[in-house]
């Protein structure tokens, strides 16, 4: 614990005994956080007066940067963990081996951890960054609402990956880097309403989600309000919680309740291609076609949603773009000591054979 004056202070009172971090000695320089990670890391990308302006102001108030990422360096453990939520899922599988790659590729270490989904992954998280002294960690799914205290017990740079974090935390490194799920559902049921479908159907994540399951199930309300339809609860069947959410047999069980249920409806939209693929089963099953009786669309644009008969109409995430923009972020945040910025990426429209124009 130092001292710390500045001449910015009324009267140049001293701000008290506190302890001096990156962004105090930024602030003293005039400079922003990235450039004093520079001039502390020996950059060449800095002009020579600026950093030795720097350097005296470090010495001057005997900063030392216990937690600059100079330092992680030199620890022992130099592991980066990808934290997965439903690892079973087919979405995720290019994602991981393209962070598998860059990782390896920086000579980091790579680990790869299961969370369930009754998991609390910042719970997990900060019991991982303890245990194996993790340098960073990529979320890859999950809940995008977590309490600040929780955020903050993590001590690590952190990136989540396909999901938009709803927090703003000012004491932790962290980014986001995902599609706009409310958006592109937006998008999905408006193309729906544009072949003339009107009592459109949502296969959705489970009741309490509040993660991607609850921006797809906005902007599916979203479409419907904005088109002058009303929404009918009944037309919306939430996931069983027997089942695994974004599954086929999530898709599969929920199309047979919603069948069921005798609805008057024209369209479904699927919260995930998978469930999109369930609910075609349950479709030819019970002796009726897609796109004959039942317009079908999934989200996200997996390769298999082509090859099945008939090819699913859906919105493409760029998944490997998100995933070098997630690895990209976080090795930023490593070496600089500052958050990088979130990231929306635009999906793509699928038109294909399972769904069709009506009236």
């Amino acid at each position: 614990m130092v001292e710390v004056t500045t001449d910015d202070k009324a009267g140049g009172e001293e701000a008290g005994m506190e302890e001096v971090t990156i962004k105090d000695i930024a602030r003293l320089c005039g400079v922003g956080v990235s450039t004093v990670s520079r001039a502390i890391n020996n950059h060449p990308d800095i002009n020579p007066e600026t950093r030795d302006h720097i350097l005296n102001i470090i010495k001057e108030y005997n900063y030392i940067p216990n937690n600059s990422a100079r330092n992680l360096k030199r620890t022992e453990s130099k592991t980066i963990a990808i934290l997965v939520k439903a690892i079973d899922n087919p979405f995720f599988s290019s994602m991981i081996r393209v962070f598998e790659k860059e990782i390896k590729y920086e000579r980091f270490d790579f680990f790869l951890q299961h969370i369930d989904n009754n998991q609390d992954e910042i719970e997990v998280a900060i019991g991982l960054a303890k245990e194996k002294k993790l340098m960073g960690i990529v979320f890859l799914g999950g809940f995008s609402e977590h309490s600040e205290e929780a955020l903050r017990q993590l001590k690590v740079p952190f990136v989540v990956s396909t999901v938009e974090l709803d927090n703003s935390v000012e004491d932790c490194l962290y980014s986001f880097v995902s599609v706009d799920d409310k958006r592109e559902s937006r998008r999905l049921a408006d193309y729906l309403i544009g072949l003339g479908h009107r009592r459109i159907a949502l296969l959705s994540a489970q009741k309490d989600d509040e993660s991607i399951g609850r921006l797809r199930m906005e902007g599916y309300k979203s479409a419907l309000s904005q088109h002058g339809i009303p929404i009918d609860e009944d037309l919306i069947v939430y996931t069983p919680k027997d089942c695994e959410v974004y599954s086929r047999r999530s898709g599969y069980v929920m199309m047979q309740q919603l069948m069921e249920r005798e609805k008057d409806f024209t369209a479904v939209i699927a919260i995930s291609d998978m469930v999109a693929v369930g609910a075609c089963k349950a479709v030819f099953e019970n002796g009726r076609r897609v796109p004959e009786d039942y317009s079908i669309a999934g989200f996200d644009g997996l390769p298999e949603t082509f090859y099945y008969e008939p090819s699913i109409t859906t919105i493409k995430q760029p998944l490997e773009e998100i995933a070098e923009s997630s690895i990209k972020n976080l090795f930023y945040m490593i070496r600089h000591e500052e958050k990088a910025p979130n990231k929306k990426f635009e999906g793509e429209l699928l038109k294909r054979e399972s769904t069709r124009k009506i009236g």
